[in-house]
């Protein structure tokens, strides 16, 4: 851990929550003298205290030990960059519009990384009355299923949550977009381009 960058991110910090060096101690039963310090690099906050200091920040504790948020840049509404994560405790399917730190059950999830639909692996959609008619023939057992079905359009993303012993068709609203992306609980995550003429 660099003390210097730790002790800029907490002055910077706290300078965003509008809060002194004394609120700031007090809040976590220290002195100001320890705040102080911490500020000036000249000592770190023990792993205990980063905990609090993350809580009471609300910043991932690996960026407090870093020193640096390094934030995204702005994507400019740019949905080609959306991320899937999936987590393997519970299921919970989690999209994102850039790169995230994601986390789920206490584990930090890594973004999907999307294949080409395969034989086993495939969509087929259809235009049924102004919505998508799709179907598959994956299997939907509780040990290996497909868990969502998203069409990611140019401005914006549609996810349908799909479960086992569920059938293999669905409907979805039409997005202006390109793509279909579908996750296995088995094999991650696929991709399939659909020309809407």
């Amino acid at each position: 851990m660099d003390c210097e960058k730790t002790g800029s991110l907490i002055r910077g910090l706290r300078y965003e929550k509008g809060m002194t060096q004394k609120q700031l101690a007090d809040r976590m039963n220290i002195s100001d003298r320890t705040v102080s310090k911490w500020e000036r690099g000249q000592g770190c906050p023990d792993i205990e205290l980063l905990h609090e200091l993350s809580g009471i920040f609300n910043v991932n504790m690996e960026k407090m030990i870093e020193g640096e948020l390094n934030p995204n840049d702005s994507d400019g509404g740019n949905m080609k960059k959306t991320r899937f994560y999936l987590c393997p405790n519970c299921g919970n399917v989690i999209a994102a519009t850039s790169d995230a730190e994601v986390t789920c059950c206490g584990r930090k999830l890594k973004a999907l990384i999307a294949k080409p639909e395969d034989d086993e692996h495939m969509l087929t959609v259809e235009d049924s009355d102004g919505e998508y008619y799709i179907t598959f023939s994956h299997p939907m057992s509780k040990e290996h299923y497909l868990t969502f079905v998203a069409e990611v359009g140019y401005d914006r993303m549609m996810l349908v949550r799909l479960y086992p012993e569920q059938g293999g068709e669905m409907r979805m609203p039409k997005l202006h977009g390109g793509k279909f992306y579908f996750g296995c609980t088995r094999d991650g995550l696929f991709e399939k381009r659909y020309n809407k003429g």
